[in-house]
């Protein structure tokens, strides 16, 4: 009788193993994605050792009390049911990345002696920040981490959280560090020894033809690590997500935290607030989840810490491969804030997009300015006390409109190739944790989640007052259309009567 072969047995997964026993140090961790990447590590890589979070001092508040806040935090409800002995392994380090060492003594940097793989996450994302500001969180940053980096004894990698759209002036983007139109060095000269006045005079020149301080800061950031890492007695990753969204399944669907972008425009909708935006719906809408995102950073820092690369290896993260447009994104969200509305909606949703300026500015005033601002003298007239100031938010709904037309009204080829090799390196166990396959999202179902982790995660409103918020949408729904009724009537009334009216006048 011939012996049945054994049975082959699955490799086991790669990436936890590699993380085993290390410490990690993470800067930007209370942020959206920094979050997240905590979380996914102590779930995917349980047997980590320890993560080192760098936080900045605040006034009156303990280390102590940051890290049980952090501990709170919705992210880790997952955690904290099935193995809070995980969030033990959280160490907060008070510092701060605009100071030099980051703010850390001589007694702290000893005990990150074990440090051996570093995220730099940490940045301000506001477009239109000024310069000065932008190249102090985002550009020397970046190179006091790296300070930081060198004064560690086991460090092997470190990884810098930049963005896909940091060439966003390169229609096709490839996976690599894009010269810079000046040395990095030679901005932080021009930015340390200009006033406020004649900086801001000379920043449209200095950061063209990038189309804002963020995507500018970014670029030159890239160049910084670049060319530090020519000397550098670690290996260096840049990793380049697109435009991060709500979760697709971890740490559960559709969990989102920030207002930036997507969510932005959505929870303004969702609140009958914002009816039009400038944008080009036909365009690629350049989305990932953030729990893709972060799975896929995981992956990158095993693989640079494995390769021992000597040269900058650059990820695009982005959906390319699998496409979603603003126009079906608008319809999705359109449809979806309507089926699971927000509470306390001031108008119903509806709106378009449209690339014509003209027909923006017109309809921002009639759709948005006129009615919030009318709304807001009513109640100011009458004594009406309200928890949103409309006009403010009149102001920067155009203000949105304005930062975000570049990124929807344009679009562009990534090359994912670096991302995409990474993904075939993975065995089925590490595939099994991670999930770095962006042909896996159903844009669909992901925009119905977004919706409603939107309403449950950020807004913080209950799923048991759906149904109330339901019967105030049925009661929006008709208002709007008798609206849209008497708007009708008067144009007719208007148009059969226009011959006598013009006689008249």
């Amino acid at each position: 009788m011939v012996p049945r072969p054994a049975p082959r047995s699955t490799p086991p997964p790669l990436i936890p193993e590699f993380y085993a026993g290390r410490e990690l140090f993470i800067t930007g961790a209370t942020g959206f994605m920094g979050k997240v990447l905590v979380e996914r590590l102590l779930w995917t890589c349980q047997e980590v050792s320890k993560l080192h979070l760098l936080m900045r001092p605040k006034k009156d508040v303990l280390p102590e009390k940051r890290l049980k806040q952090l501990k709170q935090s919705q992210v880790f409800d997952v955690i904290r049911e099935r193995c809070p002995q995980q969030l033990e392994k959280l160490s907060i380090v008070a510092g701060d990345i605009t100071q030099p060492k980051l703010g850390l003594n001589k007694d702290t940097i000893q005990r990150l002696s074990q440090v051996s793989v570093v995220f730099h996450s940490a940045a301000i994302v506001k477009f239109d920040e000024m310069l000065d500001v932008a190249v102090e969180q985002n550009l020397k940053s970046v190179l006091k981490v790296m300070d930081f980096c060198d004064q560690l004894p086991m460090i092997q990698v470190m990884v810098y959280i930049s963005t896909a759209y940091s060439n966003a002036d390169i229609p096709n983007i490839e996976e690599c560090v894009y010269t810079t139109q000046m040395n990095p060095h030679q901005l932080m000269s021009i930015v340390d020894n200009l006033s406020k006045e004649a900086l801001t005079a000379v920043t449209p020149s200095l950061i063209s033809p990038k189309p804002n301080t963020y995507t500018f800061t970014k670029a030159m950031a890239e160049s910084a690590v670049a060319e530090r890492a020519q000397a550098a007695k670690y290996a260096t990753a840049i990793f380049r997500p697109s435009i991060v969204v709500s979760s697709l399944q971890n740490p559960f669907p559709g969990w989102i935290e920030n207002l930036n972008g997507p969510s932005g425009i959505t929870v303004s909708a969702g609140k009958g607030l914002l009816h039009v935006i400038h944008c080009s719906g036909n365009k690629r809408a350049d989305m990932i989840p953030v729990d893709i995102a972060i799975d896929t950073l995981i992956a990158v820092a095993w693989e640079t810490g494995i390769d021992k690369c000597r040269e900058t290896r650059v990820y695009n993260c982005c959906s390319y491969d699998n496409p979603t447009t603003w126009g079906e994104f608008k319809v999705g969200m359109l449809h979806n804030v309507r089926k699971y509305p927000f509470d306390t909606p001031l108008w119903y949703p509806f709106g378009f997009f449209t690339e014509n300026k003209f027909v923006l500015t017109v309809a921002q005033w009639l759709l948005q300015v006129v009615p919030l601002h009318s709304i807001d003298f009513l109640c100011n007239m009458f004594g009406i006390k309200t928890s949103l100031n409309l006009a403010t938010i009149s102001k920067r709904l155009r203000t949105m409109s304005n930062s975000l037309q570049f990124f929807m009204t344009n679009e562009w080829k990534f090359n994912t190739d670096n991302v995409r090799r990474l993904r075939e390196r993975l065995t089925p166990a590490d595939s099994a944790i991670l999930n770095l396959d962006v042909s896996a999202i159903d844009w669909n179902d992901h925009c119905e989640k977004f919706i409603q982790g939107t309403r449950r995660y950020l807004l913080k409103e209950k799923d048991e007052d759906i149904e109330r918020a339901h019967s105030r949408m049925r009661l929006l729904h008709i208002l709007h259309r008798l609206v849209q009724f008497v708007i009708a009537l008067f144009l007719c009334w208007l148009v059969l009567h226009l011959p006598t009216l013009l006689t008249v006048f």
